[in-house]
């Protein structure tokens, strides 16, 4: 009986969502691979300058990712960016994701992106240097920018549970609407934010140059000459308590029911508008987040001249949370996938002749494939769902086979109501025997049995 036993262990592991989730992301992965790898064979082959085996030699080092680098010093600065560069797109995953459990889609981000990034920078570059310590001017400078991220989240929220407007248009309102602010802000005052001592008028002057940058405990040196510090481990704690906060809490449960079903959670007595406007609230915070921990790093520059742009970073949190399947976990690991198979795609143009685009192509397969990813998972259900053959246990040499029990015997009550044995009093209230007591309906009378009304019967069965 062992045999069954652990075949239907692993039926039960296999039907966990988790576990589905993880497979059907894997599944769009290796398709996205394939067709990335079936792409460059067909350029190869329609093209005379191209030889096949490139083909092959392409997809390896798009596979590669920062081992593409080449020697083990430049493999870890590789590594260190990666990693750097994958913490907004975590943050912007998280804001998406957390919009998606709560039945909303947050195309807004790159405007609350662009508002964390214009809060931050303000505090951290307006604050005399040595009038407090960094740390202190490093906290504020966080917070003012998820806050104006919370506030333009709030707006898209506010209108959709309030005018039932869709989240969709509202958000791509908002974006526009932050980039221009973003563009008058610092145009307004470029004397004191434009980085024109370097020359560089495109974009805002580093906040290192005020003396504020975000601690790297050693990681710097870790990843030799990267830009990597503590901003990874930040973005990886915030996702760890979005987790806990979805899946732990009744907060967290109120939000997915209002994903669900927003009537059903009404019905429940749960205030669905309210949720509705935290849940963009936060995500719009989530998104700001990303961009003052990019900005804050000391070393990287932000173009102010945004009115006719928009930040990638925003945008591709879609596609990171939904590679995820909306798991504030699994986002972390998806953005730092996606940021891998990018890095090592920069490396196609020195070494094979196709360009750098080719990883893009393969990382947009894998986020269409990702579409499929609910049809992924109702597939495995499907499959695991099937009912287990248990065959008998063997019989033992010199015994008999045991017998299958008899689950019809008189002495056993049937486990049907319905079905009553001649010694077994029934459960059914409305079938009564003669021995039974009297019914408990007063409209049903026996012959022994006294009138409901307490009134006594005459010898022709009349009423005194």
């Amino acid at each position: 009986m062992r045999k069954p036993e652990k075949t239907g262990s692993k039926a039960s592991f296999f039907r966990r969502s988790a576990v589905q989730s993880v497979a059907a992301s894997l599944i769009c992965i290796f398709g996205g691979l394939v067709v990335g790898f079936l792409v460059l064979l067909l350029m190869a082959v329609f093209s005379k300058d191209i030889p096949v085996s490139e083909a092959l030699k392409g997809i390896l080092i798009v596979l590669s990712g920062p081992v593409a680098a080449g020697n083990p010093r430049d493999i870890l600065f590789t590594c260190g960016n990666s990693l750097f560069t994958a913490t907004p797109l975590i943050m912007t995953g998280l804001s998406v994701a957390l919009a998606f459990k709560t039945g909303l889609f947050n195309i807004g981000a790159p405007g609350q992106y662009l508002m964390g990034a214009m809060g931050s920078l303000i505090v951290a570059l307006s604050i005399p240097q040595g009038s407090m310590p960094a740390w202190i001017i490093w906290t504020l400078a966080f917070l003012a920018g998820t806050l104006l991220g919370v506030i333009w989240g709030a707006i898209p929220g506010f209108f959709k549970a309030k005018f039932n407007v869709n989240e969709v248009i509202v958000c791509i309102l908002t974006n526009w609407i932050a980039a221009n602010i973003v563009s008058w802000v610092f145009y307004a005052h470029q004397e004191q934010f434009v980085n024109i001592a370097e020359t560089k008028t495109n974009f805002i002057r580093k906040t290192i140059s005020n003396g504020v940058s975000t601690a790297t405990l050693g990681l710097d040196k870790l990843f030799a000459g990267s830009y990597l510090d503590v901003s990874i481990i930040i973005a990886c704690l915030i996702a760890v308590l979005l987790y806990v906060m979805l899946n732990k809490t009744t907060f967290g449960y109120e939000l997915r029911a209002c994903g669900y079903n927003r009537n059903a959670a009404r019905y429940a007595g749960m205030n669905e508008k309210r949720n509705i406007m935290l849940s963009m609230a936060i995500a719009g915070g989530l998104a700001a987040c990303g961009a003052a921990l990019w900005c804050l790093n000391g070393q990287q520059d932000f173009k102010w001249n945004t009115y006719q742009s928009l930040p990638n970073v925003g945008f591709n949190g879609i596609p990171a949370a939904l590679l995820a399947s909306n798991n504030p976990i699994g986002v972390i690991f998806s953005a730092i996938f996606l940021r891998y198979i990018d890095t090592g795609g920069s490396y196609l143009p020195g070494e094979t002749a196709f360009n750098e685009y080719v990883s893009q192509l393969i990382i947009a397969v894998i986020i269409y494939f990702a579409g499929f990813s609910k049809f992924i998972k109702d597939f495995l259900n499907k499959k695991n769902n099937k009912p287990l053959s248990v065959s008998p246990a063997p019989a033992v040499a010199g015994t008999a086979a045991p017998e299958p029990p008899d689950t019809e015997t008189k002495d056993v009550p049937a486990e049907n109501p319905d079905i009553q044995t001649e010694d077994v009093p029934a459960e059914n209230a409305d079938a009564q025997t003669e021995d039974a007591p009297p019914a408990e309906n007063p409209d049903i009378q026996t012959e022994d049995a006294p009138p409901a009304d307490g009134t006594a019967l005459g010898k022709d069965g009349d009423r005194k």
